[in-house]
């Protein structure tokens, strides 16, 4: 539960508030996947301390022969599937009730195909697992990247270790491709091994990961998306989101250009990297906002909820992942921003969702977070217009973003304080 803050009125205020947010999730998973591949004990500077890495990295220290709960984690999941795949021993992967319903039957299905031994110890599509690992040879698969980039990740990570390497042609629609770029790019630079990419194929031969320098994770772009969010919603300030860079390789950097829609103006900053934001007055604000999120699926409850909040209509596509996330976020954004009075649609896909403006009373201003970090930090900075929301189970922001609400809460103060400063 979080303290009520008094409504902030217009304002002006030219003084700038830092913001710290976490290491990246995505590359800290993702390097600790190829460092222990690799069997050197490269120093990773930075790396992240959320609940999702901390799991991922107790797993990979585990003996032969244990059970592992990894409670919501999805990347760990899906990366240990296949790293323990291709290693001696028997392990057994667990976690919470909504991670046993979440789909992991393609990545299951490929590594069968390249001669791993996977049994379900539940429902058959669906972890839990028990993983007999044993030496893949590689060769040739296709497999579906339209459900999770992390099933491609997965693969292309443990490639190099196969005798003949792997070459994977994605099937249908591949979403997150951004993801899928990130881990190619890590490999080279961080493993030092051959990642080719020709359209829909990724060819990546059996070659010795060389980890042999240090190497720092840079900040989450995800998690800069819920201060971009509270800066949209108030009526001014300026923030500093430190360790982000122009060249960054998530995805998730995209998200510039299109919170200059909704009142954003950024501007990247040297030595060290950052990112300035300011309200842009002079900019003309877009009152109808529309988006193709397929490659930035994590960034669409604080668009969202900055939509709704600035009253920006929107129809956003590309969703067709959300549906499998911690939980079914389409069904739970319509539910709870609903509680604040927008009515949000979807279609009969669940891959999109919508507001015109449609309003409905509102119902009591406590927003349940369905155990789903990203619910919880998303609908925070609604408390601006909202003084007495609760969100319920606050602590659930520590999957990723640990110190969310002392960073949050500093920058509600800062925002505050200009009432005595106008």
């Amino acid at each position: 539960m979080r303290k009520s803050l008094k409504r902030l009125p217009t304002f002006k205020n030219t003084e700038t508030h830092g913001i710290t947010l976490p290491s990246s999730k995505s590359l800290s998973n993702r390097l600790l996947i190829v460092r222990g591949l690799s069997g050197i004990p490269v120093r990773i500077e930075n790396l992240s301390d959320c609940d999702d890495t901390r799991r991922l990295q107790q797993a990979l220290a585990t003996p032969d022969g244990t059970r592992f709960d990894l409670g919501d984690a999805g990347t760990a999941m899906r990366f240990l599937t296949a790293f323990f795949a291709c290693r001696p021993g028997i392990r057994e992967l667990y976690g919470s009730p909504r991670m046993h319903e979440r789909p992991i039957r393609i990545l299951v299905d490929a590594l069968r195909s390249l001669g791993a031994r996977i049994e379900y110890l539940g429902t058959p599509g669906c972890p839990p697992l028990r993983i007999y690992g044993t030496q893949l040879t590689g060769g040739e698969i296709t497999v579906s990247a339209s459900v999770s980039s992390q099933y491609v990740s997965a693969l292309m990570m443990i490639a190099p270790t196969l005798s003949q390497g792997l070459a994977i042609h994605l099937e249908g629609a591949v979403v997150s491709r951004s993801y899928i770029d990130m881990t190619a790019t890590l490999m080279r630079d961080f493993g030092g091994v051959s990642v080719e990419q020709e359209g829909n194929t990724i060819r990546i031969p059996a070659t010795p990961y060389a980890v042999s320098a240090a190497y720092p994770v840079e900040a989450d772009w995800s998690a800069a998306s819920y201060f971009f969010e509270l800066l949209a919603i108030a009526p001014e300030g300026n923030f500093e989101l430190t360790g982000l860079s122009r060249s960054s390789t998530q995805g998730d950097s995209r998200q510039v250009k299109l919170w200059k829609h909704i009142g954003i103006s950024s501007k990247y900053l040297p030595h060290p990297e950052r990112i300035s934001l300011s309200k842009c007055h002079l900019y003309k604000r877009k009152k109808y906002k529309e988006a193709d999120f397929t490659d930035m699926p994590d960034l669409i409850p604080a668009f969202v909820v900055a939509c709704c909040l600035t009253d920006t209509h929107f129809l956003f596509t590309g969703l067709q992942t959300l549906i499998i996330k911690e939980c079914d976020r389409i069904e739970a954004l319509i539910t709870e921003s609903a509680r604040l009075g927008y009515v949000l649609t979807t279609d009969e896909s669940h891959s999109t969702l919508a507001w015109d403006g449609t309003r409905c009373p509102e119902s009591e201003h406590r927003i349940r977070t369905y155990n789903d970090h990203r619910m919880a930090m998303a609908f925070a900075p609604a408390i601006l217009r909202y003084p007495d929301l609760v969100i319920e189970n606050p602590t659930v922001v520590t999957k990723s973003f640990p110190r969310f609400w002392e960073e949050f809460d500093h920058a509600v103060t800062y925002l505050a304080s200009s009432q005595k400063n106008p």
